[in-house]
């Protein structure tokens, strides 16, 4: 699984439109894993996130329990805008959708760019004969100081959050001693923001606390799902995708000779390699004939994102990538933010960075190489995720460095860099 993920969810796909799978717990599921049955599964309402609302068991809860984690902070992980459905969730989406509008990525670009140039820079100075690790000087700090930056933690904070992030994610048997500060903090920044708002995504949550429309509690979870969920996947993403095109000479070659293709080359990436693999279970609400399959209330439904993506009966030749692919429809083929109601509220923001880091890393080391073979690379035993534990990237061939580190912003060792 590790070495090939793909090829087992493609093995699914073409087996049934609806695979029969036993989950760890040894309960049935089913795997959708063709592109059509993904999207009509994760817009159908009938497929809900919350698998209360399917009389089914709440898995996610009894597994934080059986780690140790206090009854008060389940919540904050267990009752966020991915648990809930229909007007609760419609409610608490509507509330953070302007953060990641349009016109706000517009207006974080040039600081984006900023970041990107002083990581960078970093690398530089970190690299010992020329090598560096990409995830760990660049890849992570870089979307965690944008997803801060937006919601509006402050910048002394930020290798806390880092840290914390980095434990929530990698080290589930510190779940309680690491929940409970973050929580505790984030409380913390909400009451100053009460008393000196500013102009970022808690400061709008608090304006937007009139009546029951969100709750303290509501409101702390909102804020730490968006700084967890902001910045791991598109970490991921990043390594993923400089991988791929460093095992992909034509494909890096056709876009250092054209750099406008970044837009187009990010979507194929996510396409190709995006770190997500599968969604997170649905559960069926009431029988559903869906055309292609039958299921019955209660039934729990994975939606196979990579089945998906590399599906022939959607992508011609799927196992090859190119980024110059055309699509018959206009739009996003791919399913890598998911689809429907739950259809990923930081899309944007992870594709704008993507584009930026990918464009300055290519500028920056015209010769950029792998300091070690691909077969050397490890990948990380995650469920569900196609994550790398370190991308060792060699920096032969770089330019002179750039203006002077911005002394602004705090290292990833908590020092100013």
């Amino acid at each position: 699984m590790l070495t090939d993920p793909h090829a087992v969810y493609a093995h699914m796909r073409e087996q049934a439109a609806a695979c029969p799978m036993r989950s760890l717990d040894g309960s049935l599921m089913w795997v959708v894993g063709r592109h059509e049955g993904v999207r009509s599964v994760l817009a159908d309402p009938r497929f809900a996130n919350d698998p209360a609302s399917a009389g089914a068991p709440l898995m996610q809860v009894d597994a934080m329990r059986n780690l140790g984690l206090a009854e008060e902070l389940i919540p904050y992980l267990a009752d966020t805008l991915l648990d809930n459905d229909g007007a609760v969730h419609s409610r608490l989406r509507r509330l953070v959708a302007p953060a990641f509008s349009a016109r706000r990525l517009l207006a974080l670009r040039p600081r984006i760019e900023r970041l990107t140039d002083d990581l960078l820079d970093e690398m530089a100075a970190h690299a010992e004969d020329g090598v560096v690790d990409f995830l760990g000087r660049f890849a992570y700090p870089l979307p965690i100081t944008v997803i801060c930056e937006l919601v509006g933690v402050p910048m002394s904070d930020r290798p806390a959050w880092l840290r914390w992030t980095h434990a929530l994610s990698f080290e589930q048997e510190k779940l309680g001693e690491t929940l409970g500060p973050l929580v505790d903090h984030t409380r913390a920044l909400v009451e100053s923001r009460r008393a000196r708002p500013a102009d970022d995504l808690i400061s709008e949550l608090i304006r937007a606390q009139d009546g029951d429309r969100l709750t303290d509690r509501e409101l702390v979870t909102m804020v730490l799902s968006l700084v967890i969920a902001g910045h791991d996947t598109t970490a991921n993403f990043l390594a993923n995708s400089v991988w791929a095109l460093l095992t992909h000479p034509e494909q890096l070659a056709l876009l250092r000779a054209d750099p406008e293709l970044t837009p187009q080359a990010v979507h194929e990436l996510l396409r190709w390699c995006g770190p997500v693999l599968v969604s997170r279970l649905r559960y069926v609400t009431e029988d559903a004939d869906v055309g292609w399959a039958s299921f019955q209330a209660g039934d729990a439904v994975m939606a196979a994102l990579s089945g998906a993506n590399h599906d022939p009966r959607e992508f011609p030749d799927p196992e090859r990538l190119d980024i110059t692919r055309r699509h018959r429809t206009r739009g996003e083929a791919h399913v890598s933010f998911g689809a429907g109601p739950h259809y990923c509220l930081g899309a944007g923001l992870a594709r704008h960075q993507s584009e930026i880091a990918l464009r300055r890393l290519l500028a920056r080391w015209p010769s950029l190489s792998m300091a070690v073979s691909p077969e050397e690379l490890n990948w990380q035993p995650v469920s569900g995720m196609r994550k790398l534990e370190r991308l060792p990237l060699r920096l032969d061939g770089a330019r002179p460095a750039g203006p002077p580190l911005h002394r602004d912003r705090p290292g990833p060792d908590g020092a100013s860099a």
